[in-house]
């Protein structure tokens, strides 16, 4: 029955690797998922956007998953059993063993049996339920020792009784190098060597333009290791704050932007921001954020009215529309109530397909 176990777990680590780095998304199983919903569906990182990746998600397969997801921990112990992470982290495809107390087991018979992480924030499976064990208990087996050192850097998998095998797996998540199973002699020594951890680093990541690194320079980083980003002033961030290291070697997201403010493209004319009609000069340095939308105000020169036409400000960059047009000094002067930003607006039928004012919603939270 541990061998079965055993299986288990291999087929769920070897899910944990990113389609960017084995293109494909293994078929397993790992216990009883019951999945209400899936996250949607992806072939590769670029049908995700650049907040998740696409990722085997268990019976979900290749899906658009957020990697920094965690699951609840610690799990409250159960009445016959105690649970413990196969992993450093509890987010998204780490596993945790769940294991009945000596003289219970579950009801297929197992004493353990694997969790893991799913992309909606789950544990796989139910809590299991430990009972008592009914048959007599049997005589003690003789076992081949672990030295401490092994049982510190390894999950095993298996009891080490003569005349069985066990399985490694790194606690860290990293590769295994030797061999990934032993066996117990009958002289209560091992077959062959054990292995060893291969330490996983991730690469460094691109600069950020105007922006700042919070965190140590380093040619290479440890697994868990956080990078924070901040922008400089009058700089939006566009991206993640903060990614981490994960245990296959990559980031748990891509670097984000600095992107910059936008100066209004009029003086003498008002412009609808964030549900408010204003001047520019009364908008702090006459500019907006990245991501702002910017209503301009032109004339229907049949109907003598007034229509609106949006522009978004995208890294500094807002240009007017091409129907704008800037009034001049002695307009703005002499005839304030007569600019095009001043007089009715067109009815809806006027200016079918353009955007009106009401479009632009309510003030926004970038409002300057």
């Amino acid at each position: 029955m541990d061998c079965a176990l055993l299986l288990l777990s291999l087929w769920a680590l070897a899910g944990t690797v990113s389609l960017q780095t084995s293109g494909s998304c293994p078929e397993r199983l790992l216990g009883d998922e019951r999945r209400r919903t899936c996250p949607r569906h992806c072939k590769d990182d670029k049908d995700c956007g650049s907040k998740r990746q696409c990722l085997c998600d268990g019976q979900c397969g290749l899906s658009c998953v957020a990697p920094g997801r965690t699951c609840p921990w610690p799990l409250a112990s159960g009445e016959n059993s105690a649970a413990h992470l196969l992993s450093p982290t509890h987010s998204f495809s780490a596993l945790l063993e769940v294991r009945c107390t000596p003289g219970f087991s579950m009801p297929n018979g197992l004493d353990a049996t694997i969790r893991r992480c799913q992309g909606d924030r789950q544990w796989s499976g139910d809590e299991p339920v430990c009972t008592e064990t009914q048959s007599a208990e049997p005589a003690a087996a003789q076992t081949c020792p672990l030295p401490e050192e092994v049982i510190d850097t390894f999950s095993i998998q298996g009891d080490a009784t003569v005349g069985t095998f066990i399985r490694y797996s790194c606690l860290s998540g990293a590769d295994i190098v030797g061999s990934s199973e032993n066996f117990c002699q009958d002289n209560q020594t091992w077959q062959d060597p054990h292995p060893i951890c291969k330490k996983v680093y991730c690469q460094p990541l691109r600069d950020v333009e105007q922006g700042y690194v919070v965190a140590v320079q380093k040619t290479e980083y440890e697994v868990g290791f956080d990078i924070h980003y901040l922008c400089k002033k009058n700089f939006l961030l566009d991206g993640p704050q903060k990614v981490t290291c994960l245990s296959n070697g990559s980031w748990s997201g891509s670097p984000p932007y600095c992107r910059a403010r936008c100066l209004i493209p009029a003086e003498r004319s008002r412009v609808m921001i964030g549900g408010v009609k204003r001047w520019p000069f009364d908008v702090t340095d006459a500019m907006v954020p990245h991501g702002e939308k910017v209503a301009f105000y032109c004339k229907h020169p049949p109907k003598a009215c007034s229509f609106t036409a949006i522009q978004t400000c995208s890294d500094g960059k807002l240009e007017p529309p091409a129907c704008y047009q800037e009034p001049t000094w002695l307009q703005f002067k002499l005839f304030p109530h007569r600019l095009i930003s001043e007089i009715e607006e067109c009815e809806h039928a006027d200016v079918e397909g353009r955007p009106r004012t009401s479009d632009l919603g309510p003030p926004s939270d970038t409002q300057q």
